[in-house]
């Protein structure tokens, strides 16, 4: 009987582990535009004031993960990585944001970026929502997977 119920508990804890995984695109995701809204934020904030270096200033930046690769690339001018959680229209957009960083004097620079503010608030809260909604998402189909498992192989 004992094996049964632990047998029962690790199926369903798999399975929620896989929805978990499953959902991981999401946050990732959520994660990347929370950073790329913040590196618009400081660049805006670093041209009106200090206006340093662009190497320098991403340098100082304190990203993580994916979007540290993001930085470290357009610090050195190289190609960017691909990430399978945008789309080919976001990957357009940071290519096309990457590619104005250092380029130009301040006030065009600070048109431009003020101009991208909106639509990377507008990707930052709907990856926000999706990251929410699909992260629990999965997560319930993980345990109703698991506890039809468990009926089956009762």
């Amino acid at each position: 009987m004992w094996i049964k119920l632990l047998l029962c508990g690790l199926v369903v804890a798999f399975c929620v582990l896989i929805g978990y995984v499953a959902g991981e695109k999401y946050r990732a995701r959520r994660k990347f535009f929370a950073a790329f809204a913040d590196l618009n934020e400081r660049y805006l904030a670093e041209l009106a004031y200090a206006r340093k270096p662009l190497p320098a200033f991403l340098a100082g930046c304190p990203y993580k993960g994916d979007f540290q690769k993001v930085a470290q690339a357009a610090a050195q001018r190289a190609p960017l990585p691909k990430f399978a959680f945008l789309t080919k229209e976001e990957g357009e957009f940071l290519r096309n944001y990457v590619s104005m960083l250092g380029r130009g004097d301040c006030y065009s620079q600070s048109g431009f970026f003020s101009a991208q503010k909106d639509a990377l608030e507008k990707s930052r809260t709907q990856a926000e929502h999706e990251a929410k909604t699909r992260g629990q998402l999965y997560l319930k189909l993980g345990f109703l997977a698991g506890l039809a498992l468990i009926i089956l192989m009762l």
